[in-house]
């Protein structure tokens, strides 16, 4: 018999791994991309003191209210990441390291990242 295969675990796995080499820091933190069904959210987090710099989601009205109907398209994770690098830009946040919670760079997360960068955010 085949074993059930748990993508959650699988991809936790994958971040964990991915962790081991992403470390937030003063210079450059640590741009972390959630995706749920329904939302989508970035924060830019500094590890060493444990602290989140910058924050955006789908979940606030803000950004919610520039993204065209649904919150859990590409379409949104654009504007997520256009806002989370215009925040960032603003607190003299420059470079990061990008971290997909072990998702592939597909889609939403792409969508993000690049709008990130469009926006001035190096990484």
């Amino acid at each position: 018999m085949k074993a059930e295969v748990d993508r959650k675990k699988q991809r936790h796995k994958r971040h964990m791994r991915a962790r081991r080499r992403l470390i937030g820091t003063d210079e450059r933190p640590r741009l972390a991309v959630f995706c749920s069904l329904k939302h989508i959210s970035a924060q830019i987090i500094n590890d060493w003191e444990a602290h989140t710099l910058v924050a955006a989601a789908t979940v606030e009205d803000e950004v919610a209210g520039e993204c065209e109907g649904a919150t859990g398209n590409i379409a949104a994770a654009s504007v997520v990441g256009r806002i989370i690098a215009e925040r960032a830009l603003a607190e003299g946040i420059e470079q990061v390291c990008f971290d997909c919670g072990g998702r592939k760079y597909h889609g939403r997360v792409k969508a993000l990242a690049e709008a990130a960068r469009e926006a001035g955010l190096q990484f």
